[in-house]
């Protein structure tokens, strides 16, 4: 299936691009969360015409996403109180929804979908959490788990 990128997508291309992608991938993620449109003649000719705004559009969000990270990155670091055991093993785990928390409660708003970490954290410690803001932006800070 041949699309149109509305938007910038990672790995994938950038706004304008007329890319192949498998029917599935274009079907039911690209074109309903309004990434992409079908190749075909009229949707080409409606893309060209959007170009401008579409463009701006996007040049709007990367500079949100920017601004997000200095944001971000003037917290630094992010401190959780969990219960935990002797040797430092954690009853319970610290998730997403956990750090989603420790960054409001810190001044920063994030989204649960913002926050890239590749499991739970089981024991006390510190960790590198990212946030990918954009497909060109992401921070990554500091998260210290400690006993509580």
């Amino acid at each position: 299936m041949e699309v149109i990128l509305l938007e910038k997508v990672a790995n994938l291309g950038d706004l304008g691009d007329r890319v192949t992608v498998k029917n599935g991938y274009g079907r039911n993620y690209l074109v309903p969360q309004k990434k992409a449109v079908p190749a075909n003649e009229k949707n080409i000719a409606e893309f060209e015409a959007r170009r401008e705004e579409l463009e701006k559009k996007a040049a709007e969000a990367l500079a949100t996403a920017q601004s997000r990270a200095e944001a971000i990155a003037a917290v630094a670091t992010l401190t959780i109180k969990a219960n935990a055991g002797d040797e430092g093993k954690l009853f319970g785990s610290i998730g997403v929804t956990d750090i989603v928390a420790a960054a409001s409660d810190a001044g920063v708003e994030v989204e649960r979908r913002e926050v890239s970490m590749p499991e739970a954290i089981r024991n006390t410690g510190e960790y590198d959490i990212t946030f990918i803001l954009h497909s060109d932006v992401s921070q990554t800070i500091k998260l210290i788990v400690e006993a509580e």
